[in-house]
């Protein structure tokens, strides 16, 4: 085919391809063919997946990890219903994920007319809640260029997942279209001379360092800062690494802990750098901050929070907006009695503690054995909750938790999306959760990714199960048939492994990270939640 007839489909990959995107995650059907009859030379793969929820988290777990845009293709009607979860989680966690859908063809459509995988109303409207923004062409150069419009849209502040919704005539029609690439502009920082003020009154200030953050690439600038002020600092879990897990001004536990809280409580004034303040976070706004509130970054929500209302804001990319604060402050002696040391005294509890001994082995192996150059994605499970909140994170984008909108059965398909760059990825989940995409173990398999699927398993919901345990309820719904996970995995072509006791885990994990291709680790185990859970929230230190 000459250059002058590329399909619409051809053309959007060629923009992707122009765009830096090396990897599209995709379920092939009818109406979105197109795609994969391209011809794959200098355009980006398509990585084909086995439900088409997958293909949006996978693009939010490669948008997660590398930082970049992360496109879906997948095909109309309940191919597109499949996504919503996947896209509510990218949405509330700020990912840029590019969804493609195929619409049933502009030329069959008729008044009273229902097509195969049409809806009585716009197929855009099943994303309406959970998208930034939705583009539905008309023309074939016209969907070329809302594309483009799209991929910027889901770049800029703040990020989020946009949706293309393109007829299957359209992506099979002839087009020219070549638009243009807008490069992204960082917004320069407003109100840092006021905020130098207020802090110039402050003695004690301590920094909360937030999602937002990192997606600016914020890590050294934060450091600056913190090192300016001798200012303590908390990562959320979406900021977790942006220092280092050894840096000597980190507090690296979340704040949950009593230790933390009390740290929060002798501060005057707080930084909040990137975040939205989210009700996991702060055990639902219940967490007490100092008496002055500075926010920093772009989240378009900072005006709108109420449960912590700034009393002044830096509006403006967050790693600039630290630099500036930085110029306008004076240095200041640390006043938090060593910061890094904490951490390692809460899980000295930890390891004392029989209740939470296990868990804290745990995390001592992924500490130990998982590489930092490898990703650990953590799905709404226990052991999920206690490896995201607790394991040292030595680098940004490191650690994936889909803790923005809580969605079960997150880990197992996002690793397709983290582990597509090459980097070996450790997925930390529960039975039930495995089981909510299990059919992604041909995918890994298929792809030869380097995933470690950690299937801790107590037979069924364990979190739930606690909860029911500690309100004293009757147990229903908490307990599931599980398959013999070895053998599973085994015949789906993984390696696999049963881990009977946290000893051998170390060793297990070790092996996983170097290994050529996917793998299993079975591990039946119940464990305690930690703090980070709601049920815990009130526990006394």
């Amino acid at each position: 085919m000459n250059a002058g007839g590329e399909t619409v489909a051809a053309r959007i990959l060629d923009l992707l391809a122009a765009a830096g995107v090396r990897h599209v995650f995709g379920l092939p059907g009818l109406h979105n063919l197109p795609f994969w009859s391209a011809e794959p030379t200098r355009r980006p793969r398509i990585v084909g997946v086995r439900h088409e929820q997958t293909a949006a988290y996978a693009a939010d777990g490669l948008a997660r990890a590398s930082g970049g845009l992360g496109v879906a293709v997948v095909t109309s009607g309940p191919g597109l219903a499949n996504t919503v979860a996947a896209l509510g989680e990218a949405r509330s966690s700020g990912s840029p994920v590019l969804m493609i859908a195929s619409e049933p063809p502009l030329s069959a459509r008729r008044p009273g007319r229902r097509l195969l995988h049409d809806l009585p109303g716009p197929q855009r409207d099943l994303v309406l809640a959970v998208t930034k923004q939705r583009f539905v062409p008309q023309f074939p150069d016209e969907a070329v260029q809302d594309v483009a419009t799209a991929l910027h849209a889901a770049m800029s502040w703040p990020r989020g997942p946009v949706y293309v919704g393109i007829a299957a005539d359209l992506l099979a029609a002839p087009s020219t279209a070549a638009p243009r690439l807008d490069l992204l502009q960082r917004p320069e920082p407003r109100g840092v001379n006021q905020a130098a003020s207020l802090l110039a009154q402050c003695e004690r200030i301590l920094l909360w360092v937030g999602g937002g953050a990192v997606q600016s690439g914020a890590g050294e600038h934060v450091d600056a800062l913190a090192r300016r002020l001798g200012s303590p600092v908390v990562a959320t879990f979406a900021a977790r690494g942006i220092l280092g897990a050894d840096h000597p001004l980190l507090i690296d536990l979340p704040p949950h802990e009593p230790v933390v809280r009390d740290v929060l409580a002798q501060a005057d004034a707080m930084v909040a750098i990137g975040t939205a303040f989210e009700g996991m976070q702060t055990m639902n706004w219940s967490l007490e901050l100092p008496p002055r509130l500075l926010r920093v970054g772009v989240r378009a929500d900072m005006t709108a929070q109420e449960d912590y209302p700034p009393d002044w804001i830096v509006d403006g990319d967050a790693a600039r907006a630290c630099d500036a604060l930085a110029l306008h402050v004076g240095g200041r002696e640390a006043w938090a009695d060593a910061p890094y040391r904490m951490k390692r005294d809460v899980h000295a509890r930890h390891r004392a503690d029989p209740t939470t001994a296990v868990a804290a082995a745990m995390v001592d192996a992924v500490e130990q054995s998982w590489p930092d150059h490898g990703n650990v994605v953590c799905d709404m499970s226990v052991a999920g909750y206690w490896v995201a909140g607790y394991a040292a994170q030595p680098r940004p984008r490191r650690l994936q938790y889909p803790v923005g909108w809580g969605t079960l059965g997150f880990a197992l398909p996002a690793s397709v999306g983290a582990a597509a760059g090459g980097a070996p990825t450790l997925v930390v989940c529960g039975d039930g959760a495995a089981a909510m995409a299990v059919g992604e173990l041909a995918t890994l398999v298929q792809e030869r990714l380097a995933v470690c699927v950690l299937v801790v398993d107590d037979g069924g919901y364990g979190m739930l199960r606690y909860d029911q345990e500690r309100a004293g309820w009757p147990q229903h719904g908490v307990d599931l048939v599980g398959p013999d996970w070895v053998a599973l995995a085994t015949a789906y072509g993984l390696v696999s492994e049963r881990i009977d006791d946290e000893r051998g885990l170390t060793g297990a994990l070790a092996r996983a990270a170097v290994a050529d291709g996917p793998t299993l680790l079975h591990m039946p185990l119940a464990l305690t939640p930690p703090r980070t859970t709601s049920p815990r929230w009130a526990d006394p230190a």
